[in-house]
């Protein structure tokens, strides 16, 4: 009896099968997930009695932490860049390489501003707008979005003076809540969270004003909790995730998708 339980345990052990015991697994998140990896953290601990810590931050500051051997057991990037880059140099968990959304990014103001954002980017041109946030380019996906989308509206020359840069995309929006800008291009899931979406106006981007902001999660090699990474990344597939993304501003991946094949 003994030798089949060690078996089986080994057997589960080799095909990644869902972990018997509670454990903690520590996740490396973007920060335009702060919101809704929240939530979704919450409901897979109620679901499996797993513990799920978060670090949020830019996706570029997220993948050096890991190369200089952060004990995250899973990367969620803003990017599909950045895991691929660990899957390349073998840092992270062969074949568990996914899309799991394409974000959206949006202008932004307080309610009580006089930039109407609802002009969309004429908007920016308003005088009142001294300082617009984004994200810093040099690290942060939705920055170099930002960049592209206002090289792409033909107003980049003029609102490059007045760029200030948040560390992530979480910053970005700290700074026009606080009036340090008048107005800010964000992700729409942050744009949509609790905390913006009532003190604010905002106006979406559309999708072909910059390339897709694809966005990719793996398991990281030196995870001691593999079978509890890969049974968080099946977790998003379930409809109420998938909902919840959808609700904060993700367009869903298509089925059958291989990243990891992507030129």
């Amino acid at each position: 009896m003994r030798t089949a339980v060690i078996i089986l345990v080994l057997l589960l052990a080799i095909v990644g099968g869902p972990p018997s015991r509670a454990d903690e697994l520590t996740v490396a998140a973007a920060a335009d997930l702060k919101f809704v990896m929240q939530e979704l953290a919450a409901r897979f601990e109620k679901q499996t009695g797993h513990k799920v810590n978060v670090a949020f931050g830019s996706s570029g500051s997220l993948y050096s932490q890991i190369q200089s051997g952060a004990p995250f057991d899973l990367f969620f990037s803003a990017d599909m860049d950045y895991p691929r880059k660990l899957e390349a140099a073998g840092l992270g968990e062969p074949s568990t390489l996914v899309v799991y959304g394409a974000g959206r990014m949006a202008i932004w103001a307080p309610r009580n501003s006089p930039v109407d954002v609802s002009r969309g980017w004429s908007a920016l041109l308003d005088p009142a707008v001294q300082k617009l946030s984004i994200a810093n380019p040099l690290h942060a996906p939705y920055g170099r979005a930002a960049v592209s989308a206002l090289r792409h509206a033909g107003i980049y020359d003029q609102m490059e003076p007045k760029l200030v840069f948040g560390e992530d995309i979480s910053q970005a929006a700290q700074f026009v809540e606080s009036g340090n800008a008048q107005a800010g291009i964000l992700a729409l899931s942050l744009v949509r969270s609790p905390a913006l979406r009532d003190t604010g106006r905002w106006w979406v981007i559309p999708a072909d004003a910059c390339p897709p902001i694809e966005q990719g999660a793996i398991v990281l090699r030196s995870s001691a909790r593999k079978a509890l990474a890969r049974a968080f990344l099946n977790f998003l597939k379930d409809p109420q995730a998938q909902k919840l993304l959808e609700e904060s501003g993700f367009a869903l991946p298509v089925n059958g998708a291989n990243p990891s094949k992507t030129p």
